[in-house]
């Protein structure tokens, strides 16, 4: 059974920094695409950043330059940078992975809050 668990979510103030993670487990043969959402109040469930395999990133045109995606292929693990970070970035952030376990599918993280707010 594959999991998604992310951490590092919380509460900043307007500027500050945030580094999220979230690691896949389970049996796992390959992962292609992660990938950051986020779903704010009252709003639909948006992309934020995701990241191919091969390491080609794409960003929401809301956090570039302040934020940033990366991943550790060797641990399965994708990470989220955020920098001057602002109040409308508040939102619950979810991973995202396209994953082949025996099939290939969409797996989801349970989300970590984020809020900005002084």
């Amino acid at each position: 059974q594959v999991q998604l668990v992310e951490s590092g979510g919380g509460l900043v103030q307007p500027g500050g920094s945030l580094r999220l993670s979230c690691a896949a487990s389970g049996s796992i043969f390959s992962i292609n695409a992660m990938g950051w959402y986020r779903q704010a109040p009252g709003k639909e469930r948006e992309l934020v950043a995701d990241i191919t395999s091969g390491g080609s990133t794409n960003y929401a045109d809301s956090v570039k330059g302040r934020f940033t995606i990366s991943r550790d292929n060797a641990k399965n693990t994708v990470y989220l940078e955020m920098n001057s970070l602002k109040p409308e970035d508040t939102a619950v952030y979810y991973c995202n992975a396209l994953i082949y376990a025996g099939s290939t599918r969409r797996y989801w993280g349970q989300g970590t809050q984020v809020t900005v707010s002084s």
